[in-house]
């Protein structure tokens, strides 16, 4: 239905219901003289040229819009096909023509409006029915219902078809944000579906704005993905120019700090004291409560130095150096949920990214630890192993049968809890050197030794058919380590002892970058869509341009960084010593000055826009004074800021 043809009909509706509903309809002049016009003009079939004739009836429709009375003036005689208005009515709800569809076969041959002279031939029409009374009766909804109704969109001009706006909307779905502006400006039609709300919800989840909401949490789903995409077009900005606050995370009677680990903005470390500690950066909480082991009555001082840190969204797990494992729930409080003993040192520890299943090895021992149905912890596997296992993965998206990866000096076997262990992969004078697993694939790197060198290489093999999918590189320094897990899907990167960190692309079996910058070589590597985070053996962390294959900015410290992890907004890197027990230090246990340039450090970088000024405050100032004692050595402010 066209526009204007539309805006005529319901125009002229409106007219219809004013004069019904008006106190008294116009009449003609009465008087002798204009008596005497009217019978005059009913024996001739037709009145003088000047004389005065009623106002036409707008409840009549011509061809061109509106059928008029006969030019004498005589009311209408009803035709079989339009009965009224509100017959008309009726039928356009019921799935009947147009009203402004072309003529009807009763009135083809007839001369149309603008043309029609005082001798054409009119086919009758009746006039619409009035109602007895004023007060709105059935039809009166009805023609107010059918005006609603025009008013929605129930079909899409594609082309020179009618298509359903639900079939038009599929349509729409498998088109991108540029394609739908675009759509947007070819007809007001097409500018309605272009902004449904069921296509801009749609781009909203596949760019990862808003996962965990549903359509109705917002009126206007295109502004939402404006102001997302204008936020992330903030964030990366600040990235490259390095704009946000910093901030560090010390804990100092821990001592020296020994692992370091973080997930979605929680932190957790570890210390030689044997103190746990977490900090929530995404509150920048940094009063963060230490987790209590379960060692017993036993001295303070006196607790065994802690091994390795993992943390995931519920729980929170540490092993010491005495074979103890703790664990902890993350929404229960500060006492650990579970424990369990090892006889000797442990030397990997695993924790799955989603639910709760920990993986440990110590000596030629794999145990693999998970709650049953009814929460009660248990051991779900157990295996032995000939060699001491150097690293140890879970695979993640495994249900309910835990699958691990573990590999020793040069062997990696693949572990599951139902069926005895397999090897993966094993090369006599070969030793795994870096090992990162995904859902599907695991990579790890390997060192050539021998009169048949053939340089060091990145191995990806598949975990459904344990066969080798492909070799990357050939460098003659040792991988150090791999990430394929946070990688974007078809890349892997790696580092090197040879002071380069390289990106593959696993389609091609191709390096498509490689970046120099650490001089003793690189210890930790993350990467994204565009940028990557290094870290090295002399304390370097520098973010570099994926595309570009430049350096955006450095930050050094002390000692090497040992753990990355960033997210769109925020960054954490840990310079952890490698001597524990630091030459120098003072015979008393309890002056920590001496400890100062030896434990280590963590850094949290937020480059958030939404951030507050009063965020961007230090630590110190933050201090809420609940803890019984503490030293900070970094003091050198005027004003502070304390919650008192």
């Amino acid at each position: 239905m066209a526009g204007a043809g539309l805006e005529e009909f319901r125009r002229r509706w409106r007219e219809e219901l004013a004069q019904r509903e008006g106190p008294a309809k116009r009449r003609l002049p009465a008087g002798p003289e204009w008596d005497e016009r009217r019978r005059r003009q009913r024996g001739n079939g037709e009145g003088p040229a000047g004389a005065a004739r009623e106002p036409e009836p707008v409840s009549q429709w011509s061809s061109c819009g509106a059928v008029r009375a006969a030019p004498g003036g005589a009311p209408a005689q009803p035709a079989p096909a339009a009965t009224g208005y509100f017959e008309l009515a009726k039928s356009l709800l019921e799935g009947g023509e147009c009203p402004l569809a072309p003529p009807a076969p009763w009135t083809a041959g007839k001369s149309s409006c603008p043309g029609r002279g005082r001798d054409s031939e009119v086919s009758p029409v009746p006039e619409a029915p009035q109602p007895e009374h004023p007060e709105t009766t059935g039809d009166d909804r009805l023609l107010e219902q059918l005006i609603r109704d025009l008013n929605e969109i129930n079909e899409i001009p594609f082309f020179d078809i009618q298509l359903p706006y639900e079939l038009a909307l599929k349509i729409f779905q498998y088109l991108g944000r540029t394609e739908l502006g675009r759509c947007a400006q070819v007809s007001r039609t097409w500018k309605v579906l272009a902004e449904d709300e069921v296509l801009w919800y749609r781009l909203c989840q596949q760019e990862g704005y808003l996962p965990d909401t549903s359509i109705s949490d917002c009126s206007c789903w295109k502004l939402v993905f404006q102001e997302s995409r204008a936020k992330e077009h903030t964030l990366r900005t600040n990235w490259k120019n390095r704009n946000g606050a910093v901030s560090q995370l010390q804990y100092e009677l821990g001592k020296v700090l020994c692992d370091v680990h973080s997930c979605d903005g929680v932190v957790i470390a570890g210390y030689t004291s044997g103190d746990v500690r977490l900090w929530d950066t995404r509150t920048w909480d940094y009063t963060a409560p230490i987790l209590e082991p379960m060692h017993g009555a036993a001295e303070p001082g006196s607790q065994p130095h802690v091994s390795f840190v993992r943390i995931n969204n519920s729980l929170a797990v540490a092993a010491y150096e005495d074979g103890t494992v703790n664990v902890w729930s993350l929404m229960i409080g500060r006492d650990p949920v579970h424990c369990y003993q090892h006889n000797l040192r442990i030397q990997a520890l695993a924790l799955s990214l989603e639910g709760a299943t920990i993986a440990t090895a110590s000596g030629s021992e794999v145990r693999v630890e998970c709650p049953n149905d009814k929460g009660y912890w248990e051991t779900a596997a157990h295996f032995e192993i000939q060699k001491l296992v150097n690293f140890l993965h879970l695979i993640p998206d495994t249900g309910r049968h835990p699958v691990a990866v573990a590999a020793t000096e040069d062997v990696v076997y693949l572990l599951k809890a139902e069926n005895p262990s397999r090897v993966l992969h094993s090369v006599y004078g070969q030793p795994v050197t870096c090992l990162d697993v995904s859902s599907k694939e695991a990579a790890f790197g390997v060192k050539s030794l021998g009169w048949m060198n053939e340089g060091n290489k990145i191995l990806l093999y598949s975990l459904q058919t344990s066969q080798c999918l492909t070799t990357l590189g050939s460098s003659l320094g040792d991988f150090t380590c791999v990430n394929l897990r946070n990688s974007p899907p078809h890349l892997l990167v790696t580092g090197n002892k040879d002071r380069r960190v390289r990106v593959y692309d696993l389609r091609s079996s191709t390096s498509s970058c490689s970046l120099y910058a650490h001089q003793l070589g690189v210890s930790a590597v993350q990467m994204d869509d565009w940028k990557i985070v290094s870290g090295g053996e002399e304390g370097l962390v520098c973010v570099w341009d994926q595309r570009m294959g430049n350096k955006l900015w450095e930050m050094h410290a002390r000692h090497p960084v040992r753990h990355i992890w960033f997210n769109t907004h925020s960054l954490i890197t840990a310079n952890i010593p490698d001597e524990k027990s630091p030459r120098g230090a003072s015979i008393l246990d309890d002056d920590l000055t001496a400890h100062r340039r030896h434990r280590g450090i963590i850094y949290a970088y937020e480059f958030s826009m939404d951030q507050l000024a009063l965020e961007s405050i230090l630590p110190i100032c933050r201090s809420s004074y609940d803890e019984v004692a503490g030293y900070n050595y970094n003091i050198g402010l005027a004003v502070p800021y304390d919650n008192i």
